[in-house]
Parts: C-alpha cells; sequence; structure tokens
C-alpha cells in the first residue's frame, strides 16, 4: 500500500511539474515576445542572406531591383544578387558601417561608417571612388537626392550634413537639438530634407537655403527612421515609442497612427504605389531584450519583428515572426515585388509579394 500511494504522489508531482512548465512557456511567451500574430498570404519568403558575421543594420535595393546592398556591424558591405543571394562586391571598411545607400542611376553606393568618414563606390568593380570626413563621429543615416548630386548624413550631436561628391564639398545644417540624427529623406522633387533622431523632433529642411521650415513634436521618444511615400505626398516616421506615424506633407498634420506595433520600431518603408507600408521592430519586450542581451536567451519564440500595414485604412495585413532578433532596416524594391528585412540575427530576409 506504502508503494502505490508513493507512485501516485510521484505522478501527481511529475503531472504538477509538467504543468507548471507548460504554463511558465506560455507566461514567459507573453513577458518576453509580443504574442500578436496576423496571418497572411501577402508575403512568403523568397531567400534568407546570411554572409554577415555579425548585426545587420542597413538593407537597400539598388534601383532596378537586381541587387541588394546591406551592412551592420562588421565592417563589410556586401552587394549581392537579389536572385540567387550570390555576393558580387565586398566592400572592406575599417569599421562596421551602419548606414548604406544607392545612387539614383544604381551606379554608385554611398557609406557611412563608425569611423564618421563617408565613401562612395563604384558598384561595377567595388573601387572606392570618394572620401569625406564630413563628420566627427558615427555616420547613422544617409540619402542621395533624387537627382543624386547631394548626399544627405546624420551623425552624432545632431549633426545634418549636405555632401557634393562630385567637388567634396560639406554643408552643416543646425537645427537638432541634441543626441544623435538617425534617419534622412529626401522629397521625391529634392527640394525638401526630412531628418529625424534622438531628440524626438522631425526636421523639414529647404534644402537650397538649408533652413528649417517646420518642426513636427509628435513623438514622446527617439524618432529611428522616416520614409516619404513615392508621390512625396505623407511622412512615415517611426519611433521608440512604438509608433508609426503618418504625416501630411502639405501642411504636416497627422494623418494617422498605425496601431498594433507593440515594440520600438526601427525602419520605415513605402511600397512604390504608396498603398502599404512595412515596419520593422524589436522582436522582444523589455525583460526579453535584457535576458537576451545578459544571458543569451530569446525566449521560447520569436517575437513579431516585420509588419504590413495598409496605408489608406491603417489596418495590419501581415506580421512575420522569421527572425530571431531585433529588424533593424526594412526596404521595398522600386519595382514592388520584394521586399528586404536586416536583423541583428546576422541575416537579411527576402520576402516575395504577391500581386494584388
Amino acid at each position: 500500500m506504502q508503494v502505490t500511494l508513493e507512485r501516485s504522489r510521484r505522478t501527481r508531482l511529475i503531472a504538477g511539474l509538467l504543468i507548471l512548465s507548460i504554463f511558465s512557456i506560455f507566461v514567459f511567451d507573453q513577458l518576453l515576445v509580443q504574442a500578436e500574430r496576423t496571418k497572411a498570404d501577402i508575403t512568403s519568403l523568397y531567400l534568407t542572406f546570411q554572409e554577415h558575421d555579425q548585426g545587420v543594420w542597413t538593407v537597400v535595393f539598388s534601383p532596378n531591383s537586381k541587387l541588394v546592398a546591406s551592412s551592420g556591424i562588421d565592417p563589410n558591405v556586401k552587394i549581392w544578387r537579389l536572385s540567387d543571394g550570390v555576393t558580387i562586391q565586398d566592400l572592406a571598411h575599417p569599421y562596421g558601417v551602419p548606414a548604406l545607400a544607392f545612387s539614383p542611376d544604381g551606379s554608385h553606393v554611398a557609406t557611412g561608417s563608425y569611423d564618421g568618414f563617408l565613401r562612395v563606390w563604384r558598384v561595377s568593380d567595388g573601387q572606392l571612388l570618394e572620401t569625406s570626413t564630413a563628420h566627427d563621429g558615427t555616420v547613422w543615416g544617409l540619402t542621395f537626392s533624387p537627382d543624386g548630386k547631394t548626399i544627405a548624413s546624420g551623425s552624432v550631436n545632431g549633426g545634418v550634413r549636405l555632401w557634393n561628391p562630385s567637388d567634396g564639398t560639406v554643408r552643416s545644417l543646425p537645427g537638432h537639438q541634441y543626441g544623435d540624427v538617425w534617419s534622412l529623406a529626401f522629397s521625391p522633387d529634392g527640394e525638401t530634407l526630412v531628418s529625424a533622431g534622438h531628440d524626438h523632433l522631425v526636421k523639414i529642411w529647404d534644402v537650397s537655403s538649408g533652413k528649417v521650415t517646420h518642426t513636427i513634436d509628435g513623438h514622446s521618444e527617439a524618432i529611428v527612421s522616416v520614409a516619404y511615400s513615392s508621390d512625396g505626398k505623407l511622412l512615415a516616421s517611426g519611433s521608440d515609442d512604438k509608433t508609426v506615424k503618418l504625416w501630411d506633407t502639405d501642411d504636416w498634420s497627422l494623418v494617422k497612427s498605425l496601431s498594433g506595433e507593440s515594440e520600438c520600431v526601427y525602419s520605415v518603408a513605402f511600397s512604390p504605389d504608396g498603398k502599404r507600408l512595412i515596419s520593422g521592430s524589436r522582436d522582444k519586450k523589455a525583460l526579453g531584450e535584457f535576458l537576451q542581451y545578459r544571458f543569451g536567451y530569446s525566449g521560447p519564440s520569436n517575437g513579431v519583428t516585420v509588419r504590413l500595414w495598409d496605408v489608406e485604412s491603417g489596418e495590419l495585413l501581415q506580421s512575420m515572426s522569421d527572425h530571431a532578433d531585433d529588424v533593424s532596416s526594412v526596404a521595398y524594391s522600386a519595382d514592388g515585388s520584394f521586399i528586404a528585412s536586416a536583423s541583428e540575427d546576422t541575416t537579411v530576409k527576402i520576402w516575395r509579394v504577391s500581386p494584388k
């Protein structure tokens, strides 16, 4: 009888531990990662690029949608074919490269590094053509003007610069109050530049005069990404305050906030037709981030890091959780057929977009 009772207690103990384990996994999943999921068949995973050794911070498509360039913490910028993921150029830098952009004609790539240098490279042979010491610290963001004649860059201490690569001249645009300038975007006509950063502000600049014409104070934390729609009528901003906001560029009024982001937003990009917007974000809640970076524990499942939105309605169309860490950059191909996402998990993922 004693043996039977002991076995019964042991069975109940094992069953209790099993139930507790299942409950703990559920609780941890809610605490460490976002629980929200939206399934759809708008996008499908096409290719995973795994040639980086460390976290990838930026990914961009070439204007003809045939090439992809990616860069990050490791000091090598990879230019690779979209069709098969084969690297055609490996641009070596002395330090990591947070910022990257193709020229409008696709013949050149500009890079911004931890060393404060802007560099321009020829895509066809990987030749370094120009170097500028435009900043005293890390270059966090850069972009070409639509005519390719100017490169705008953002750096530490509120630094915004306009660089003419043909003659090396640099203009400084003072205006941000403090901290890093993370992201910049030219309007489609090239007459306006938008910059955003750590001071929670979006600055709108008249490019010809270099003067601030408007300031948007609509986020409560750092703004990490800004993007224009192709028709120039909307500006999107993504922030550490866990929001994506859309602004009317006629009067810079708020059009809508896209609800559904539950963590810091690191990147936003419009589809070429302006009807959809893709966002990339942190993959876990604060506790999950702490455990991941302190102890290497990522939780029982991946968090949502990529979201696809309908711009007009603000509806969340699809969410993706294929990355195992934060997504720092997202991009749409110029032909609208592909989406790219770059992550701290050292990979770039390419998603095929289904025809509408």
